[in-house]
């Protein structure tokens, strides 16, 4: 027999569906995302710290888990929310399905709700705070348990996925997953600031040529620089931008005396540096599908999205930076480029996992900026789009002639 599994929001409004992975109650802001797959990076992503995500795709499952395609060493969600559960995956790479694993890592999750209806209660009246239980019974009490929840408005969560200590980075882009970028001649050295940092963002690092140190947020600027880096990331991580002090704090001991690179909260804790503001967007952007303008080059890219605050443009044109990407579904920034700092920074997740690839053109501007010294122009970035292409189409090309050569199947 199932067991009953209750989620409840802070407005009042209660979901009644049957429990799988752990057993227990967890609280957390309620989001969406509507990724069609990808669940297993999306559970691992530290950005997820303290949400409890539901996915608009109905079935959630279908090719089971494997140790490949993680973001971290374990999920991050505070709980999951599903509308039909696959319990027989059938995929070469699965390892497991996806009850165990969660149930393994004490993930509490739902099915057999409307996914439909509690994504658009979420675009109404936002993201709110929940709780997913299997242990209280009485609605109004979980309901009460939601409203008691943190806020994720001044939370400061990066602290529980950061890294204690300083660690070296070497693994590659795997083959088949790879960028078709010729082999780096030159190793740069880069320094990358772990606030939850995705694998995927590691290992693109490493495709550029790139000698990858780690540091934890809560470094010294003097003892970063002391490192002689090429070049300085920023990554992407979970909670309100505003409350990580502490990082903007590293950041403007580094801004200017060195290229940075910052994705997601990387490039909202480097707007916050330069002395722009940040804000809660409603319901936030959480997806594989994210339309962004490159304004730099008049194109569009379709991207892999997991935010909920933004930084306010006209607060970070007012700081010096320039706009380089908007969102064309409200408007919203989505990169900024500083001219006289050699700072790059997006919104989004060039590095995908999962997601589309239309973005990785940004880590060639990135090794381009360490050569140079200089942010990347609108014209460097039409030269890295460009090249992108071209080595989709070799890949193309390349799959076309395999498949070619091995002939009709039978």
């Amino acid at each position: 027999m199932s067991t009953r599994c209750i989620l409840a929001l802070e407005d009042g409004t209660v979901f009644t569906g049957s429990a799988f992975g752990a057993r227990g109650t967890r609280a957390g802001e309620v989001v969406f995302n509507t990724a069609l797959t990808g669940y297993q990076e999306i559970l691992t992503d530290p950005s997820y710290r303290g949400q409890i995500v539901a996915m608009t795709y109905p079935h959630i499952g279908n090719y089971g888990v494997n140790d490949a395609d993680v973001e971290a060493l374990s999920p991050q969600v505070a709980g999951f929310v599903v509308r039909e559960l696959t319990r027989q995956p059938s995929n070469h790479r699965a390892n497991q399905p996806l009850e165990p694993y969660l149930a393994r890592h004490g993930i509490v999750a739902i099915e057999g709700i409307d996914t439909r209806a509690l994504t658009r209660l979420l675009r109404v009246h936002g993201a709110m705070n929940g709780v997913l239980t299997t242990e209280q019974t009485d609605p109004a009490r979980c309901v009460e348990l939601a409203r008691a929840a943190p806020s994720m408005t001044g939370a400061d969560l990066v602290r529980e996925v950061m890294p204690r200590e300083a660690y070296d980075w070497h693994e590659g882009l795997s083959a088949g997953f790879g960028s078709g970028r010729a082999p780096a001649r030159t190793a740069r050295r880069v320094v990358a600031v772990d606030c939850g940092m995705k694998r995927n963002i590691l290992r693109h690092l490493v495709d550029i040529g790139a000698r990858v140190h780690v540091v934890p947020p809560t470094a010294k600027a003097d003892d970063v620089l002391a490192l002689k880096p090429d070049g300085v990331f920023v990554s992407n991580g979970p909670g309100d931008p505003a409350a990580v002090t502490y990082a903007v704090d590293l950041l403007r001991g580094l801004i200017g005396k060195t290229p940075m690179f910052g994705i997601c909260l990387g490039h909202q804790l480097l707007g916050l540096a330069l002395h722009a503001s940040s804000f809660k967007l409603k319901f936030g952007h959480r997806g594989a599908n994210q339309p962004v303008l490159n304004t730099a080059t008049a194109r569009v890219e379709i991207t892999s999205q997991n935010h909920g605050f933004a930084i306010d443009a006209d607060s970070i044109c007012a700081a010096g930076a320039t706009v380089t990407h908007v969102n064309l579904n409200d408007r919203t920034l989505e990169g900024f480029v500083h001219p006289d700092l050699a700072l790059l920074a997006v919104q989004y997740h060039p590095e995908a996992s999962p997601g589309p690839h239309d973005a990785t053109y940004l880590f060639d501007c990135f090794a381009r900026m360490m050569d140079t010294g200089r942010a990347p122009t609108a014209g460097d970035m039409a030269a890295a789009q460009s090249a992108l292409q071209q080595r989709f189409a070799r890949a193309d090309s390349a799959a076309g002639a395999a498949c070619a050569h091995e002939g009709p199947p039978g």
